[in-house]
């Protein structure tokens, strides 16, 4: 499934910064036939030409996943700076979300979620990444919200989210990840008071075979500084349980 959006540019383009921004669930690195494959990953981030990324469910040396630290050995395959947000320990090892970036990255933290009735404890990342373009940093938080029905501690995890983003409100700010909420749900009605979604239309992500539903999403604000050129969800159903995400967008600068 592609949905192309373009919308015409800023006026000067000396003043724009183009990125091609990625979010993956990658389901730590186990494809749909059972197999833990991080070179499949990575190709799928290759072929994307990806500037920056956004992976949820990833494994740092954990066993059911050999052991492997995965964001370092994306890095090491993808040529890209990897951080880590670990907010689970599993099987003596960790598990949350990680992002890589062709950029430098000037400083970044994992800030636990709310949890909610005893769920999975969820985090977001806020990893200040540096443009040669800009001399301020543009800040990226990474994502993957709580999953079942209600939607109590989502809600929650976006006051917070809302709060982290408010005291960075004179930068250019991304939201990336899988919120496991739908365009028309309370969380993405929340959001949308304060960001733009990149595509204004359906992107089903999920489930991989026969997406039908959009749960993975890139968003920015402030809205006015931003255009979306593109975004598309890849051709890729076997790599992770997820459909990857692609949005390119400018940002203008002032």
């Amino acid at each position: 499934m592609i949905g192309l959006f373009l919308i015409a540019r800023f006026a000067d383009a000396e003043d724009i910064v183009r990125l091609r921004v990625l979010s993956y669930n990658i389901h730590h690195g186990e494809g749909v036939d059972g197999k833990v494959d991080l070179e499949r990953i990575a190709n799928v981030i290759r072929v994307a030409n990806a500037d920056i990324v956004a992976l949820q469910e990833v494994d740092q040396r954990v066993p059911r996943s050999g052991d492997v630290d995965q964001p370092a050995t994306l890095s090491k395959l993808l040529g890209m700076q990897a951080v880590f947000g670990a907010n689970i320990d599993l099987q003596g090892g960790k598990y949350g979300n990680a992002v890589l970036t062709k950029f430098p990255v000037l400083h970044y933290e994992n800030v636990l979620l709310p949890s909610v009735d005893q769920g999975e404890q969820r985090g977001v990342m806020v990893v200040a990444v540096q443009l040669s373009a800009m001399d301020f940093p543009l800040y990226v938080l990474a994502t993957h919200l709580d999953f079942r029905r209600d939607d109590t501690e989502r809600m929650a995890s976006i006051e917070q989210i809302e709060e982290i983003a408010a005291k960075r409100e004179t930068h250019p700010i991304m939201l990336v990840g899988d919120l496991n909420a739908t365009r028309t749900s309370s969380t993405l009605r929340q959001l949308q008071k304060s960001w733009k979604i990149a595509g204004d239309q359906e992107q089903p992500t999920s489930p991989v075979d026969n997406p039908i539903r959009q749960i993975d999403f890139i968003l920015v604000r402030p809205p006015q500084k931003w255009q979306v050129i593109e975004t598309k969800v890849l051709d890729e159903k076997v790599a992770s349980d997820h459909r990857a995400i692609l949005a390119i967008v400018e940002l203008k600068i002032d």
